[in-house]
């Protein structure tokens, strides 16, 4: 029986997330198999027993992320892989059994038909005498024996399968799987949302100091420009302007009087 196969494995992610989708594959699988495999179906036991045996593995290495519900399920899933695999052992040698009865008996009876030679009808005590006919009853004892013992194994696998449904063995393994995958889901999301907020406070810094870049740069060029202005001939200081001084402000000696004026023309 090919396994199912198990959707949205990461390497990336943890070991309990990956863990967890292959358990709840797993258990679903082997749950599956049950209806069939109750109603005495003996491919549905020997798929269910195999599929037991998947979910025991991955538990014994996984396990001890997901707890006591793993560590019961893990024992429960080895206790139905050795009821389903004695189911398994006499459905496999019941027909042995009868084919190796047919073929000695198919060899015994051509034995005895050879020992009639030409008579026109076989006398009884000659098959009293065949070859094998002291493990006839042998094997017909180990026939009904096995018959016998792969109907005790079916009462006992109904039994234990639905002591372990009662006490939602099988359940409780679900539900933790579950609330592990619905966790990893929820720390991811937060992670996702913490990163978000992150990248846009970073976006808010970057642009708070394009922001503050742009002021000091445009602070500098009209330092400079108000630089340059007080360096050109004619320019207004920045004290106020000048008062022009009047031509006659100081008259030059009189030509005729000598001497330097009596008044200020100011």
């Amino acid at each position: 029986m090919k396994p199912r196969p198990v959707k949205k494995l990461d390497p990336s992610r943890s070991l309990g997330e990956n863990a967890a989708r292959i358990v709840k594959v797993r258990l679903d699988e082997m749950r599956a198999f049950a209806p069939k495999a109750l109603d005495g179906k003996e491919k549905a036991q020997h798929d269910m027993r195999i599929a037991a045996k998947r979910l025991r593995y991955v538990l014994e290495v996984t396990g001890f992320c997901f707890g006591k519900p793993a560590d019961r399920a893990q024992r429960r899933a080895r206790d139905l892989q050795d009821i389903l695999g004695e189911i398994h052992d006499c459905d496999v040698m019941l027909p042995r059994v009868r084919r190796h009865l047919e073929e000695i008996q198919k060899r015994d009876a051509e034995s005895v038909r050879a020992k009639a030679k030409g008579s026109p009808d076989l006398d009884p005590r000659l098959a009293s005498r065949a070859p094998h006919r002291t493990a006839y009853r042998g094997l017909d004892v180990l026939a009904v024996y096995l018959q016998a013992r792969q109907r005790l194994l079916d009462d006992r696998f109904a039994a234990f399968w639905g002591r372990q449904e009662e006490r939602r063995t099988w359940d409780r393994l679900e539900r933790t799987v579950e609330g592990y995958l619905r966790r990893a889901r929820e720390a991811r999301r937060a992670e996702k949302a913490a990163a978000k907020a992150r990248a846009e406070v970073e976006a808010a810094e970057r642009a708070a100091r394009r922001a503050e870049a742009q002021a000091e740069h445009a602070r500098r060029d009209r330092e400079r420009a108000r630089r340059q202005a007080g360096n050109t001939p004619g320019a207004v200081s920045s004290s106020g302007p000048t008062p022009p001084r009047r031509a006659d402000a100081w008259a030059e000696p009189s030509k005729h009087g000598g001497g330097w004026p009596l008044r200020w023309n100011g």
